[in-house]
């Protein structure tokens, strides 16, 4: 229950009394009623006197309807903004990338500013996402990327998720976007420096390469089955991947990225509940690099 206004307003010669309404929601507690109710009359008015009278409790009644509304705002817009930057995701997506792909298109590339990256699968991002398909973004506009919070990765940043947009740069603005697009919807798990490391222990514990390899399947511009790829990298990790294709300077469909899925908590790798949407030929190219 409220506790009582402090100040009434008076009226000459009347005391008007104010109801409290039992507003229960985030700050209610703090929300003053104004709401005049006419009081009993001991003698009668005159009907110009009355009528005046019965103007000014109308005016007092508006005003209590307007600072009610005022008052509920507050904690209505507090609980979106919590809501907001507490975004709900059922699962990851883990998603890796074939810097020759990256490269082999009329887009071309740019390595970065520490020199070609190795010829391997490169980190794209740990991405929260939805059961249905649906994913949260730019969750937390308060939490920008702080470079000085990863200065412990850079070099394992620089390696295992490097940056091939041009103008030739250092990875910081790939990063900053990853965090601040994903990263900030996971926040409830992650902090910036654990939601970089995880990516990276992720990668460290999977080796697709050496899968695909395995199977004969070499990035030497060959074409190869888009099965035997999917049931490559499933035999070396356990778990059913999603292949993304893009295509070449000639149309040419080729393996671009690798879409694995990951627990809520970002500590195990699960089978996808659902997979992007997008085809590939069934016979696509592993470029060189």
């Amino acid at each position: 229950m409220l506790s009582s206004v402090s100040s009434v307003s008076h009226l000459p010669n009347e005391t008007y009394k104010c109801k409290h309404l039992p507003f229960i929601f985030l700050q209610a507690r703090n929300l003053k009623c104004r709401i005049y109710n006419q009081p009993e009359l001991k003698q009668p008015l005159s009907v110009h006197k009355e009528g005046k009278r019965k103007k000014i409790v109308e005016r007092k009644r508006e005003n209590c309807t307007m600072n009610s509304s005022a008052s509920v705002s507050l904690p209505i817009l507090l609980l979106l903004a919590a809501l907001s930057s507490a975004q709900a995701y059922d699962f990851f997506y883990f998603v890796l990338q074939w810097p020759g792909s990256y490269c082999d298109t009329k887009q071309s590339c740019c390595y970065p500013t520490s020199g070609k990256p190795a010829a391997d699968f490169g980190i794209h991002g740990l991405w929260p996402n939805n059961n249905d398909g649906s994913y949260p973004s730019n969750c937390d506009p308060s939490s920008g990327f702080d470079k000085s919070k990863v200065r412990g990765l850079l070099s394992s940043l620089q390696s295992n998720w490097p940056t091939l947009a041009c103008p030739s740069n250092d990875g910081t603005n790939f990063w900053a976007h990853e965090w601040e697009k994903h990263g900030t919807c996971a926040e409830s798990v992650f902090n910036e420096y654990s939601y970089f490391k995880t990516a990276l222990d992720l990668k460290s514990s999977l080796n697709l390469l050496q899968s695909l390899q395995s199977a004969g399947i070499q990035p030497d511009g060959g074409y190869y089955g888009l099965k035997s790829i999917k049931d490559a990298i499933e035999q070396g990790t356990g778990y059913t991947p999603y292949i993304e294709c893009n295509v070449d300077g000639s149309g040419n469909s080729q393996l671009y990225q690798v879409y694995l899925c990951v627990d809520s908590s970002g500590s195990q790798l699960i089978e996808c509940p659902i997979f992007p949407r997008g085809k590939c030929n069934s016979q696509i190219e592993f470029p060189m690099f």
